[in-house]
Order: structure tokens, then sequence, then C-alpha cells
């Protein structure tokens, strides 16, 4: 997922005289911002619509996320909170929870909404699970989700390098549950078995938008092949996790469908977030959806029979993780 840009975070405003981070808060929007599609382009002279009043980020740091963020540059690992510009990073990280990115920072696909770097990614560093344990044995932490880039190049899609950190994990921190957020793997079900015989306690795979959309703007994904595949993780056993970003040009209707979709094949868990545009490069979004919307929205997904539904405008898909995992199985 991608999120508004840290150096709107860390802009001299919202520096305080101490050296950490306070409010960060942002003027309300118009009219036209807050409900409808918004008229501001990517490559508008005056940049970027302002975001909703509702945008608040508690941008400060602590011993927690100053020993997450020492322990990730000595065991020289990568966060999706930092290479996704994620605006939760103070709050999680100060909660001493965070989500490795494994396989480097460089993805096989360019998602027009997502700013990890694309390009050709480098060797695969096969030490890269055990120094990904010794973090997690080291921040004690009860609950370790683990993503990845694509890496379309490697014959397994980098299944095995997700196998390999679950064992790795476990062997240090034998109490420790995992999520693993996992790409599709070109649809491989050899890969998906994979990582699914290491039975992490949640497997996360992200729909991210409506099927109209996927062509433009998920061009080297395919709709139906996520879904087949958290049907897949499903039959095997798997508490299985998806997540949905609105803003990107879909109406409530077509959202109401994916999740109709996710349902129809057993899915457990769904969160749902605000779509903010990375850079200007970004594609640019079309609708800031009240947080009454999100409201709604999670009331029916559970109606529809998903035990845990996240919805807000800031969720994103591993918020609040560790507290999802009391509703796998079910």
């Amino acid at each position: 997922m991608s999120f508004i840009p840290l150096s709107d975070l860390r802009s001299s405003s919202a520096m305080g005289s101490s050296g950490s981070f306070s409010t960060v808060s942002h003027q309300p929007a118009s009219p036209a911002q807050r409900g409808e599609p918004s008229a501001v382009s990517a490559s508008s002279p005056i940049g970027r619509p302002r975001l909703p009043s509702w945008f608040k980020i508690e941008a400060t740091t602590g011993p927690d996320y100053l020993d997450i963020k020492q322990t990730m540059e000595r065991l020289h690992l990568h966060t999706i909170c930092e290479e996704a510009r994620c605006p939760n990073r103070w709050e999680c990280w100060n909660a001493r929870t965070a989500t490795f990115l494994i396989l480097g920072d460089i993805c096989t696909r360019r998602c027009h909404y997502c700013s990890v770097e694309t390009g050709r990614p480098h060797a695969v560093d096969h030490e890269e699970p055990m120094r990904v344990a010794e973090a997690v044995q080291a921040l004690g932490l009860h609950h370790a989700v683990i993503t990845s880039v694509n890496r379309d190049e490697l014959p397994d899609g980098g299944a095995g390098v997700f196998a390999e950190t679950i064992r790795q994990i476990r062997q240090l921190s034998p109490g420790c549950t995992i999520e693993v957020l996992i790409p599709d793997f070109e649809g491989s079900e050899d890969a998906l078995a994979m990582v699914c015989a290491e039975k992490p306690e949640i497997l996360n795979h992200n729909i991210e938008t409506v099927s109209r959309l996927f062509p433009s703007i998920r061009p080297q994904g395919k709709y139906q092949r996520s879904i087949e595949l958290l049907h897949r993780a499903k039959d095997q056993g798997m508490t299985t996790k998806s997540g949905l970003i609105l803003g990107m040009g879909e109406t409530l209707d077509e959202a109401r469908e994916v999740m109709g979709d996710l349902r129809n094949v057993g899915c457990d868990i769904i969160t749902i977030g605000q779509y903010l545009q990375p850079t200007r490069a970004h594609l640019p979004v079309a609708r800031f959806y009240d947080p009454s919307d999100f409201m709604s929205l999670k009331e029916e997904g559970l109606a529809m029979g998903f035990a845990h539904v996240e919805s807000g405008p800031l969720v994103r898909s591993s918020y609040h993780a560790e507290r999802q995992v009391s509703k796998k199985n079910v």
C-alpha cells in the first residue's frame, strides 16, 4: 500500500523543540475533496489536494520506536513501514510492532499506487531469514508480520525465503505468532503450498482494488488469480486475510462486491483503508471517503461473516495485526 510521503510529515512545523515529532494535522479539505472525486490531477501545477481534517498522526518517537529503528539498521533489514511511507509507523513502532520486508526493497512490478521502488532486484540474501529471526528475538515480539516485494524473476517467486523465515523465527522465538503478507506468486500452487506448509497463524494476500480497476492500477496482477490464491490457502487450512484500498476510482458498490468475493472463498479478516498519493508521479486520489463510510463498511463486513474488519481512513494491512490473531480459524 502507498502512503503520504514522510517528507510531508517531517516538515519543520511537525518537529518539536525536543527533536521528537508532535501531532501532524491538515486543514479541512474542500467539500469536493471530502466526498466527491478530486479535480486535482497528479500533474496539476497546484500539487496534490490537502488531506481532510480527520487525518491526524501522532508522530512521536519514544524508546520503543528507537529500539526498532536501531535494530533494523544494525541487522540490515527493511520494513514496509518505511518503504511504503506508512503514516502509522510512529504508532506501531512505539507499540513495538513492525512489518518486515524480505527479499530486498526493489519490486519487479509497478503498481500505480505503490511507493516501493521498481527495478531489477539484487541477488537473494539467504542470510536474511536468520537476521529477521534475530530481530524478532531481540525485540521480544509476540507477533511478527512478514511481507515482501514481488520477485517474479525467481522460480518460486520467493516462497522459499518466506518458508525459511517462518522456520527461523519459530526456532528462536517459539511463542511468537506469525502473519505472512504474500504476493500472488504468479498463481503458482507449489509456491503457495510451500508457505502454507509452515503453518503461519495468518496468511494475508491483499486484493487492493476492485476488479474493474485491476488492469489499469495493477497491470501485472489479476483479480481472479488473487481470489483463487486465497481460496486455495483456505483449502489448506489457513486463516486468510486480505486488504482493500479505497479512493482510487472505485464505487462503494464495487467495494462491497470485492468483500462478497472474499467471503465467498472463506476469507476471515479484511482491512479497508484510504488511498493516499505517495508522489505526484503516482495515481491521484479520486475520492476521500468520510470516516462514516468506513464504519458502514465495517458493519456490513461483520454482517457478511468476516471474523474481523479493520476499517478506517488510516488503516493499512498490518494495522493492529496482533489483535487479529485471536480471530483465526473461524
